[in-house]
């Protein structure tokens, strides 16, 4: 049986934006959205970057950094399988993108 779908509005850098997920994943993905806002917004307020497309990607880069780093300290074994961290993981890069792709 397929799980229903929620529909959930987060906002980044002041613009809302929709996004359908699961309801058991919802609060994951709040945290998640609070999480971009807030490294959008220091790079923003850096004032090295001004643009919103540019400060999606600079955040996007930094918040792969950051997850590269992680991976590297898991086992080699654990990274390859798609479960316990590495699929909550996924699942946030998906989303992620999903809201960069829906500006």
């Amino acid at each position: 049986m397929k799980k229903p779908i929620t529909p959930v509005t987060i906002t980044i850098l002041g613009k809302e934006y929709k996004v359908a997920c699961e309801p058991d994943e919802v609060d994951a993905l709040l945290d998640s959205a609070k999480e971009l806002d807030q490294q959008m917004r220091k790079i923003r307020d850096s004032g090295k970057v001004a643009s919103p497309d540019r400060i999606a990607v600079m955040a996007a880069l930094n918040l792969a950094h950051e997850l590269r780093q992680l991976q590297s300290k898991v086992q080699p074994a654990a990274v390859t399988r798609p479960d316990g961290i590495t699929a909550a993981l996924i699942k946030m890069r998906q989303r992620i993108e999903m809201v960069l792709e829906n500006r």
